[in-house]
């Protein structure tokens, strides 16, 4: 007996280690997986050679300016940014660079929100920001000599509500008043030609539904938005459908299809998804169905309309920067 328990214990010792000998290894820890590196931010653009100028008395009502050099008077874009009007910046213009390397210099406005204006009770409160654009415009062309600028070759740019607003000048009869006694006033409003991106043609939501039956934007210009709750903006398109006839002498004023006529400047309308008239589509707000009912006015009137989209007809100029510096910098 006093031999049995050491020999149990050896027995348990090497069964131990035979169990051991047999187990596979167990595997090596995993080094921590490496964080993914963060994609990097485009390089900034060149800073305006003029930040901030002011063209009105509203603190939202200013401008960045971006000379090119020239020993002659320059082209120039004027940049109109996106957002609803609820929204956006003039930082970061597009087409910036590719215009500033073809000599052309660049504008980019701020301008006052339809928040703001229905705030202020302003009828209709989209007057603000369209109204707004149109002066920014007379203040460069007021400046053409000081900046160096052909006041003649302006083109407008911009995407979603900036395009829209682009169109509107290009359209719209020159709201210049030559009788006033302040001289920006005095100066144009019209446009050498226009080149857009997801533009909104029209503000008519008749005319919205029969193109894209889940249209939803464009009451919030004309008052129908809670201005403290933007994601209210276009939460309103039934309302705006019953209240057309009540609209209506404001959206013909501000749609930009409703101006168009035989002698306005050429216009470029890009859109990233082919139209198809009467389907609902995945983005109502920047479908190309706008830009084929804008052009098909146009060519009835004979003004020139380029229409671009995957898979368009009779594309000449595959981006807005292509047709700008073509249109602006084409020999008289």
């Amino acid at each position: 007996m006093k031999h049995t328990l050491p020999l149990l214990a050896a027995l348990s010792i090497i069964g131990s280690q035979v169990l051991n000998a047999q187990a596979p290894a167990s595997p090596p820890a995993l080094a921590p997986k490496a964080p993914k590196a963060a994609r990097p931010a485009p390089p900034p653009g060149p800073p305006p050679t003029m930040a901030n100028v002011s063209y009105g008395p509203d603190e939202s009502q200013v401008m960045d300016f971006y000379k090119a050099e020239s020993a002659k008077p320059t082209p120039l874009l004027f940049f109109i940014h996106g957002g609803g009007w609820v929204a956006g910046s003039k930082a970061n213009p597009g087409e910036l660079k590719d215009c500033l390397a073809a000599g052309i210099s660049v504008v980019s406005i701020e301008y006052r929100f339809i928040q703001k204006a229905i705030l202020a009770g302003q009828k209709p409160p989209v007057e603000w920001p369209l109204h707004d654009a149109a002066r920014a415009l007379q203040f460069v062309r007021s400046k053409a000599g000081e900046w160096n600028i052909d006041k003649e070759r302006i083109g407008a740019s911009g995407g979603s509500a900036g395009a829209c607003s682009s169109l509107w000048l290009a359209f719209h009869p020159d709201m210049a008043d030559p009788k006033s006694t302040d001289p920006i006033a005095r100066e144009s409003t019209r446009l050498w030609c226009a080149a857009v991106n997801g533009a909104q043609t029209s503000l008519d939501p008749k005319e919205l539904k029969e193109w894209t039956p889940n249209s939803r934007y464009g009451g919030h210009a004309f008052g129908l938005m809670d201005p403290n709750n933007l994601r209210d903006r276009d939460t309103h398109f039934a309302e705006f459908l019953e209240k057309r006839e009540t609209f209506l002498p404001w959206i013909k004023e501000y749609s930009p299809i409703e101006h168009v006529s035989k002698d306005d400047p050429s216009v470029g309308l890009y859109y990233t998804v082919a139209p198809s008239i009467g389907e609902p589509q995945k983005d109502p707000t920047h479908t190309a169905n706008y830009g084929v009912k804008l052009q098909e006015k146009c060519k009835a009137l004979g003004v020139d309309c380029e229409l671009v989209y995957p898979g368009a007809p009779d594309v000449k100029h595959k981006s807005i920067a292509l047709y700008l510096i073509d249109k602006l910098k084409a020999m008289k």
